[in-house]
């Protein structure tokens, strides 16, 4: 069953184009994460879906159902915001009861349901409290346990790790894996952190410009980039362009990763270390050539390089991928 299909979907703010004929199937149980630079259109698309922004032109359907022109609390969506929206008079309890009741669900169905969420989230010991006696983790969990007890057809996630600190953020994204593998439910999660989008998402939609760029799975994304603007933006540290003709190579620019480069006593590139960054696993090195490109290397482990160091670097062939002067993946 289809759990989301979008067809030529545009969206206008007056003579701004924001969405330029977006098609996307999305599978029952899929996990779907939107990714791209600001101003994509990422959230914008996600409103659509919610219903919290009419389409210009196209079609959205939800469940087999066309929903177009059907308000946002019909569309049998759930949406978790960044900024959790709890009603701060309202417990915990409360709070994840009040959409059941507003829709007349029976008392043991919402009880249940509670029950339910509050387990799967270890929200037990914090139901009689206020949002404002919760910390920024917990209130995220509340938001979520809230889109849970109403069973939707779709859930919605907008930024939702945002506003979390580094070490919540992991905890709770390893949350939303555990909750979609067990609830085994359809999810659109739109968010600018790759760590989240690589570590959740069944498939990723790479958006640039109101369009999408490429879908794909992870490592798909990763391994065999549409174009050079998934190329760059997939993966971290992001991917070295460097001239192509200089290193033997056709097109205009060739892609390297990283993680492919080394240090070697002789190699096609060689150029001066501006920055090194020690993280205890990895080391990593700012390398500038005599054309004044520079080049970002990632090294396994703990390496004793320094600032004014000239190197050589030599890269895994097999791994570079060749690009045309407008950004066209060439392939060999």
């Amino acid at each position: 069953m289809t759990a989301l299909l979008l067809e030529n979907v545009h969206k206008s703010f007056g003579t701004v184009q924001v969405l330029k004929d977006i098609g996307l199937e999305v599978a029952d149980g899929e996990f779907i994460v939107f990714v791209g630079p600001s101003g994509c259109g990422k959230s914008t698309l996600l409103r659509v879906i919610a219903g919290l922004e009419d389409v210009s032109a196209g079609r959205v359907s939800i469940g087999g159902r066309d929903v177009t022109a059907t308000p946002p609390a019909k569309r049998g969506i759930a949406m978790v915001f960044q900024s959790y929206a709890l009603y701060p008079h309202l417990d915990v309890e409360g709070n994840m009861a009040l959409g059941l009741k507003q829709a007349g669900e029976d008392r043991k169905v919402i009880a249940e349901r509670i029950a339910m969420a509050t387990r799967m989230l270890s929200l037990e010991p914090y139901l009689k409290r206020r949002p404002s006696e919760l910390s920024g983790g917990q209130r995220q969990r509340v938001a979520i346990g809230r889109a849970i007890v109403r069973k939707p057809d779709l859930f919605l996630f907008d930024e939702p790790l945002s506003n979390l600190d580094a070490a919540l953020r992991m905890a709770t994204r390893v949350e939303i894996a555990r909750l979609h593998r067990e609830l085994g439910a359809s999810m659109i999660y739109v968010t600018h952190d790759q760590t989240e989008a690589m570590t959740l998402a069944n498939r990723i939609v790479v958006l640039r410009d109101g369009r999408i760029e490429q879908v794909g799975s992870p490592m798909e994304l990763y391994n065999d980039p549409a174009n050079r603007f998934v190329a760059g933006f997939i993966g971290a540290p992001s991917m070295n362009f460097l001239k192509a003709g200089p290193l033997g190579a056709p097109g205009a620019e060739l892609g390297i990763r990283p993680e492919t480069l080394r240090v070697a006593a002789e190699g096609p590139i060689r150029g001066t270390v501006t920055h090194v960054e020690r993280l205890g696993s990895d080391t990593n090195l700012l390398v500038v050539t005599p054309t004044e490109e520079t080049v970002t290397v990632r090294l396994f482990g703990q390496h004793d390089h320094r600032v004014g160091e000239e190197i050589a670097l030599d890269f895994d062939r097999a791994r570079a991928l060749s690009f045309d002067a407008g950004g066209k993946r060439l392939r060999h």
